[in-house]
C-alpha cells in the first residue's frame, strides 16, 4: 500500500444453493424453479501461502525486494503470468515508465462472459525497496491469483466477463493502475461493472475492514463475513492509498478488503478480533521484516475465501 491517505474491508458466508424456489405461488400453482446459482469454491490457504513462498524466494534471490524497476518485480510478474497462461487465461502485459525505470501491469481475462459487463479484481504486485513485501502486497496478489486459478479449475462460466490484474509501481503513487485506467477508452471504462481491490489481507495482527464505496460490493463482502460470524468495520486507513482510487475517480464502482497497516489496534478491536491491542495491525509495514513469516493465516484464509465469494456472486 502506498504511503499516506486511508482504506477499508469485510465479507460474508458462502451458502451453496442447488436450486432456489420463487415463493408466493398463484392460486395453488407450483412455484417456478429459479436457475441454480453456482457456489464459490473454498480457496485453499495452503495454495495461497505457496505463492507467497515463491514471492519470498524471488525477493531473496533479487536483492531482498520486488520493487518497481527491479529484477524481483519482473520475476514476480513472470511467475504469476506463467500460472495464468497454464490455466487458460488470456494474459496481457502493459508497459509503462516511472522514475526512469520500466514498469509492468499484468492483466488476465477469463474467456467467455458478457464483455460489456466486466467484473475486475486486482492487487499491486510490487513491494517497497526496503523488503520483500509479503503482506504488502504479496498477500493480495497471491489470493487474487489463487482465485483466478480456482475459476479455471471449476471451469466457471459466469454471466459477466472476469478480468484479473496485478499492478506495478503502486508504491510510487498508484502509477500502474492509474496508467491502465487512463489508457482505457471511455467506452471500455463503462464496461467495468465493478473493480475489487485487495491490498494487505494477511496482516499479522489483523482487522477485518471493508471498503464503503459501491453499496452492492460492500454488502457482498459484509454478507460473507456476517455468515462467518465475524464483525467488520469500514476501512478508513487506506482510503485513496491503493489501486481502487484511479478506478473510483473514473466513475467505476469499487470495493475491497483490508486487514490493516501501521494504524494501532484498539482494545475494542482486539476484543472483537483477537490479537494485541496497542500494536500496529502490521508492525512490519514497509519494512525488511515483511517476510513470509509476517502473515496471519486465519486472516489470509478468510479474506481469500471472501474474494472468491465476491467474484462468484458479482459475476453470476
Amino acid at each position: 500500500m502506498k504511503l499516506s491517505v486511508p482504506g477499508r474491508a469485510t465479507a460474508t458466508a458462502v451458502t451453496a444453493a442447488a436450486t432456489l424456489l420463487i415463493g408466493g405461488s398463484i392460486a395453488g400453482a407450483a412455484p417456478a424453479p429459479h436457475p441454480a446459482v453456482a457456489a464459490a469454491p473454498d480457496i485453499p490457504v495452503a495454495n495461497v501461502k505457496a505463492h507467497l513462498t515463491q514471492l519470498q524466494s524471488i525477493a531473496t534471490a533479487n536483492g531482498g525486494n520486488r520493487a518497481h524497476g527491479r529484477a524481483g518485480y519482473k520475476a514476480s510478474l513472470d511467475y504469476v503470468k506463467a500460472k495464468l497462461d497454464a490455466a487458460g487465461f488470456t494474459t496481457t502485459i502493459q508497459q509503462f515508465t516511472s522514475s526512469g525505470r520500466t514498469g509492468y501491469n499484468l492483466v488476465a481475462d477469463w474467456p467467455g462472459g458478457d464483455t460489456n459487463q466486466v467484473v475486475m479484481s486486482g492487487s499491486h504486485l510490487d513491494s517497497v525497496t526496503a523488503g520483500p513485501g509479503i503482506n504488502d502486497n504479496g498477500s493480495g496478489s497471491a489470493a487474487v491469483l489463487e482465485t483466478a486459478l480456482a475459476v479455471s479449475r471449476a471451469g466457471y462460466q459466469p454471466t459477466k466477463h472476469l478480468r484479473f490484474a496485478w499492478w506495478g509501481a503502486e508504491e510510487l503513487g498508484l502509477v500502474g493502475s492509474r496508467y491502465y485506467v487512463n489508457n482505457l477508452s471511455s467506452a471500455n471504462r463503462a464496461k467495468i461493472s465493478g473493480y475489487l481491490n485487495f491490498d494487505m489481507i494477511g496482516s499479522p495482527n489483523p482487522g477485518y475492514f471493508v471498503y464503503d464505496d459501491d453499496p452492492t460490493i460492500e454488502k457482498t463482502f459484509k454478507d460473507y463475513y456476517a455468515g462467518l460470524g465475524v464483525a467488520t468495520e469500514i476501512e478508513t486507513e487506506g482510503d485513496g492509498r491503493s489501486d481502487h482510487a484511479p478506478f473510483k475517480n473514473a466513475g467505476v464502482p469499487v470495493g475491497g478488503l483490508f486487514s490493516g497497516a501501521d494504524y494501532t489496534k484498539t482494545a475494542a478491536q482486539a476484543a472483537k478480533w483477537g490479537g494485541t491491542s496497542g500494536q500496529a495491525f502490521d508492525r512490519c509495514y514497509h519494512a525488511s521484516c515483511d517476510t513470509a513469516s509476517n502473515i496471519n493465516d486465519t486472516a489470509l484464509n478468510r479474506n481469500s475465501d471472501a474474494i472468491a465469494y465476491a467474484v462468484w456472486a458479482l459475476s453470476s
